[in-house]
């Protein structure tokens, strides 16, 4: 894992998911999951709906719209991610794999992907069986982003009742679910924080040791 220098005194999350008209369930759990992280201390970013509604990848194409110059900028930027993918038949939205997909675009990156990040991954789906697929397939990205995926992942069923009339999450145990999901993102992020400071003081004591003329 490639050490990441910290982007700013506060953690800063970014959420990315959702459905292609902002409203849906997948939005609104994540929504709710960068709020919490906000109350631990955390700068946050989402991205959803007509944000990540881009043109289809093609690795062959070098010019990029500006959604999704902003999405891979604020990716690069982030100290923690959380994603949040309705299960279409079974598996992550065509939406949310493809604006994963630029982040191919992050490859050549000092630390490239999502490489030295904690990943908290939501899936929502009409149906336990589709949670558990689209969660897994998450899960599988994240790795292959070289991403770190939280121990707490949520999965809901968008046929029970979660929300209240107003949108709020208000099922007790999704709501805590999705707390401690936000909980060990942003403490994954400060522990980064503190492990690169440590670094850098004992990369500044070991030139001052050397620097220091030897005694005749």
């Amino acid at each position: 894992m490639i050490e990441r220098p910290v982007t700013s005194a506060r953690p800063r999350i970014v959420g990315l998911g959702g459905n292609a008209t902002p409203g849906g369930s997948a939005e609104g759990l994540l929504r709710h999951a960068l709020a919490r992280c906000a109350a631990e201390g955390a700068e946050t970013m989402l991205f959803a709906g007509p944000a990540i509604d881009l043109p289809m990848y093609a690795p062959h194409r070098s010019e990029r719209d500006a959604k999704a110059q902003a999405l891979i900028a604020a990716l690069r930027g982030a100290d923690g991610i959380i994603i949040a993918s309705p299960g279409y038949h079974g598996t992550v939205s065509g939406l949310v794999k493809n604006a994963l997909d630029y982040v191919q675009d992050m490859a050549g990156d000092e630390a490239p992907y999502f490489d030295g990040r904690a990943v908290g991954l939501i899936a929502v789906a009409g149906g336990w069986q589709a949670t558990g697929s689209t969660l897994a397939t998450l899960r599988s990205i994240t790795h292959a982003l070289r991403g770190w995926p939280t121990p707490m992942a949520v999965t809901v069923n968008s046929g029970q009742p979660v929300f209240c009339e107003e949108g709020r999450v208000n099922d007790r145990s999704t709501a805590s679910q999705l707390e401690i999901m936000a909980q060990q993102v942003v403490l994954f992020a400060n522990m980064q924080a503190v492990h690169a400071s440590a670094g850098s003081r004992r990369d500044l004591d070991a030139i001052h040791c050397i620097s220091e003329p030897v005694a005749a």
